[in-house]
């Protein structure tokens, strides 16, 4: 079966959409640090609400969910390609790979500092 590219401008975006939706279910439903990632999220959300942030705040934790799960899905197909192209050990792969998670880690890092920006003066 070959690919064949939808060039109408209305139905392509809807079949973009569909893999795009269908590429975050995956994401969530087999990666288990993006199942931790996406739990917080939610357990984020559910705070927000619960300590009523205002709307900079409500930005800037959808900014830090969004910066998180996208880099994370983004280190997974990197780690997914490299061991498709390397499936054996390889030092050359682990260097990519521990790079790609290094972006990972610096996202969380921001992410975490906003939260506690966010909820500590709530707590104390």
């Amino acid at each position: 079966m070959e690919f064949q590219k939808d060039n109408t401008f209305f139905t392509g975006r809807l079949k973009s959409l569909k893999f795009a939706l269908k590429g975050a279910i995956k994401l969530i439903s087999t990666e288990h640090s993006v199942m931790v990632q996406f739990s917080l999220s939610i357990a984020l959300i559910i705070a927000g609400f619960y300590f009523n942030i205002t709307t900079t705040e409500w930005m800037f934790q959808t900014l830090a969910i969004g910066m998180v799960l996208s880099i994370e899905g983004l280190n997974t197909a990197v780690e997914k390609v490299a061991d498709f192209i390397h499936p054996d050990y390889s030092q050359r792969i682990g260097f990519i790979k521990d790079i790609a998670a290094g972006a990972v880690f610096f996202a969380a890092m921001a992410a975490i500092t906003i939260g506690l920006i966010i909820y500590l003066p709530k707590f104390l």
